[in-house]
């Protein structure tokens, strides 16, 4: 399986699906999250919490499709959709079990077929706004 086969198959299988036990595959104990220039450390055991407690608890159905895909040397560059119920609260704001959408960017940096640095932006206020969920004040 090629980086990008390998990507594509974490985003569209294992996260999805919740198959949790496939993830040590495909993330590096030193797999690191970058936001912005800040560097936070998450590993194996991070990234499986990650999942368990933020992603599957608020969009218990999430789901990722890949749309397209780029590679630089180590580096996968993902556009992705992702699509789910909104089922639990999320960061104080209360769910609404309504399916929604949002749009977004990976960069997973890849040695030996697995990720040791990722980094994500997402449409997120977009989503939220034309929801209804968040409303200008």
């Amino acid at each position: 399986m090629s980086d990008k086969e390998r990507i594509k198959y974490f985003y569209e299988v294992v996260v999805s699906r919740s198959r949790i036990w496939e993830v040590e595959n495909f993330i590096s104990e030193q797999c690191v999250l970058k936001v912005g220039e800040t560097i936070i450390p998450c590993g194996v055991s991070g990234m499986k919490r990650h999942l368990i407690e933020d992603v599957k608890k608020t969009y218990p159905d999430y789901s990722m499709t890949i749309v397209k895909q780029y590679q630089d040397e180590e580096y996968i560059i993902s556009e992705f959709v992702l699509e789910g119920t909104f089922e639990g609260e999320w960061i104080g704001m209360r769910p609404n079990n309504k399916k929604l959408s949002f749009t977004g960017i990976d960069i997973d940096r890849i040695i030996h077929g697995k990720i040791v640095e990722h980094s994500r932006a997402v449409n997120t206020f977009e989503t939220l706004f034309v929801e209804n969920i968040i409303k200008p004040t």
